[in-house]
């Protein structure tokens, strides 16, 4: 059974930093597509930044430059570095797993498996 687990949310100033974590288990951790989705109050979740299975990374235009993906295959860890938050980006933040190989693929659609989320709130 896959399970996944978000922590690292809170509450930042506009210009600040957080990171966010996904703990997975159930499943070979560096075999599945992953990534950060992000939904705010009254609009539709959408893709942050992706890593496929190969390790290829993708970032939405609004947060390149800005935030990180990374995944760490021994902890079974995935991360969300974010700097130079904003308040448009305050949201609930999940993570999602899918075995597929799913490249530059930000669509929350084509994910199978879903954390709870973790709320991160930039205040201006």
């Amino acid at each position: 059974q896959v399970k996944l687990e978000e922590s690292g949310g809170g509450s930042v100033q506009a210009g600040g930093s957080l990171r966010l974590s996904c703990a997975g288990s159930g499943y070979f951790f560096g075999s599945f597509s992953m990534g950060w989705f992000r939904q705010a109050p009254g609009k539709e979740r959408e893709g942050v930044a992706t890593i496929a299975s190969d390790g290829t990374k993708t970032y939405a235009g609004s947060v390149k430059g800005r935030f990180t993906i990374s995944q760490d295959n021994v902890k079974n860890t995935l991360y969300l570095e974010m700097n130079s938050l904003k308040a448009e980006d305050t949201a609930m933040y999940s993570c999602a797993a899918d075995p597929r190989y799913l490249l530059g693929e930000l669509r929350p659609s084509e994910y199978r498996h879903w954390g709870q989320g973790t709320q991160v709130t930039v205040s201006s």
